[in-house]
């Protein structure tokens, strides 16, 4: 194992990504949970790849140099990356703009993909694995089952340690936070194999997320016992902006508007988040994020930002306008 990785690892700066997993030969690498997040388990018997440190988020990896592989050249703008459009708006069907976190144009663009046989199956995270409170990676292969992994999650979720499982005879999209894409596209860089089966990054505006002891800390100061169980948990339920809703064993349900659990934020905010120098997802082809704004906060029902960072997914979006999938406004930038 690299020596810089052991040292990420002894000082807690794991960015949680589980790209060192996937690339690990031996097959023995996994990942296991900590109140921290998820961390990747080594045995002896790992071997990686000379490119291991170059992708490895916590490391640090070459922007510059990633950006000349991947567009060619530099940003004209490093805070927001390279653009081919900027667009707000939302997805046009009700009950996809009304389930998802922010408009639903993540959902909407992923079942489109899949219904126009673009993929096979679509990499997401979904909350509920394998318990309600913990977070996995998932391979959708149904709308039904990317709609059901609608919703934003704000606990590290591992994406990438799930790539030496993708049959290299299908095609994916992947959703993922800024590091992760960045992560993967040096594996692509770096021509390995299970990462090449990627067609279609989709990534969402990230800025802040928690550690999981933040939830189990937030129901004690409702007090609620540790020994009652969660039996669901929502990050975003309801209508937009959404609010937290656990479930208990015990009956009871704990609904929080997200402005309120936002103040776990600076008590429990992850080392990834605070080390971070992107958060528009920059090696997304698709990047999306939620309009803060009060007009469209006073408008109700969900509204995106909506970036598409290729010319593929740019030609893509403007057949979802076409055939009214989405409703989006070009903005200035």
């Amino acid at each position: 194992m690299s020596k810089d990785i052991e040292k990420v690892l002894k000082e807690g700066c794991c960015s949680h990504c589980g790209s060192c997993v996937s690339l690990d030969s031996s097959g023995e690498s996994y990942m296991i949970d900590t109140k921290y997040g998820p961390i990747p388990k080594f045995s002896s018997k790992s071997e990686f790849p000379s490119f291991i440190n170059d992708a490895c988020p916590s490391i640090g990896i070459n922007y510059p140099d990633l950006y000349k592989y991947f567009y060619k050249n530099l940003p004209k703008n490093w805070l927001l990356g390279s653009i081919e459009n900027v667009r707000t708006g939302y997805s046009s069907q009700k009950a996809i703009r009304k389930k998802g976190a922010s408009g639903g144009v993540i959902t909407q663009t992923l079942i489109y993909l899949f219904e126009n046989k673009y993929i096979d199956g679509a990499i997401l995270a979904k909350q509920g694995i394998p318990t309600p409170e913990k977070a996995r990676a998932f391979i959708a292969r149904s709308v039904d089952e990317i709609i059901d992994c609608s919703q934003s999650i704000y606990i590290p979720v591992s994406m990438l340690d799930i790539l030496k499982d993708l049959n290299p005879k299908e095609k994916y999209a992947i959703t993922c936070l800024p590091d992760q894409s960045a992560s993967l596209r040096v594996l692509q860089k770096n021509m390995y194999s299970p990462a090449l089966s990627i067609k279609y990054v989709i990534g969402p505006y990230t800025g802040t997320a928690i550690y999981p002891e933040a939830i189990r800390s937030f129901l004690r100061s409702k007090k609620v016992r540790d020994h009652d169980l969660i039996t669901s948990l929502k990050w975003r339920a309801g209508e937009w902006p959404g609010y937290l809703e656990i479930k208990l064993q015990s009956g009871r349900i704990i609904r929080t508007p997200k402005v309120y659990y936002n103040y776990l934020i600076p008590f429990f905010i992850t080392n990834t988040s605070l080390q971070s120098m992107d958060f528009v997802n920059e090696f997304a082809d698709l990047a999306v994020g939620d309009a803060w704004s009060p007009k469209y906060e006073n408008m109700g029902g969900g509204h995106s930002v909506v970036v598409t960072r290729t010319k593929k997914m740019e030609k893509i979006i403007l057949d979802m306008i076409s055939k009214d999938l989405l409703k989006l406004k070009k903005e200035v930038y």
